[in-house]
């Protein structure tokens, strides 16, 4: 069903900073790669975003680290809409390792159209292809993710 996306990730040195881990930067990269491999798994790739005239761009981020990654890891990013309103969305985000949390997450996104730059409301066929994923959702915690940690979140 796809409603919470799994996102591989393994470390390589173009992500590692001066301090040996990850540049704080790449989980940013991660998060957006992400969303938009879930989106495209949705049906929602680039092209079809540009054929409406229509599509998200971030409005605002949270990143909470939690613990560095380092060269060769192996991670998975987790991630989920949260919610849909009329002209935006809550994207959640969730870092593993070895069934550690490294990064929690959260994008806000707007909904605009691309030649003005103006929002949008939601058409029903963009959000209709999504699964709202409530933080109480039995799929979170059967993956071990402990939505409490959220709170302070967008």
């Amino acid at each position: 069903m796809n409603r919470v996306f799994a996102y591989p990730i393994v470390v390589g040195p173009e992500s590692i900073d001066v301090m040996k881990h990850t540049n704080n930067k790449e989980y940013l990269r991660w998060m957006e790669e992400a969303a938009t491999a879930h989106s495209s798994l949705l049906g929602w790739d680039t092209e079809r975003y540009f054929k409406i005239g229509q599509a998200f761009v971030a409005k605002a981020h949270w990143i909470e680290y939690l613990r560095p990654t380092f060269l060769g890891d192996r991670l998975t990013m987790y991630t989920w809409v949260e919610n849909m309103q009329d002209k935006t969305s809550l994207r959640r985000f969730y870092l593993m390792r070895d069934k550690k949390v490294c990064m929690l997450g959260a994008t806000q996104w707007a909904f605009i159209d691309i030649e003005t730059g103006r929002g949008q409301s939601i058409p029903e066929e963009v959000s209709s292809s999504f699964f709202c994923v409530p933080s109480s959702d039995k799929e979170l915690k059967e993956l071990g993710i402990k939505t409490i940690l959220f709170k302070a979140a967008i």
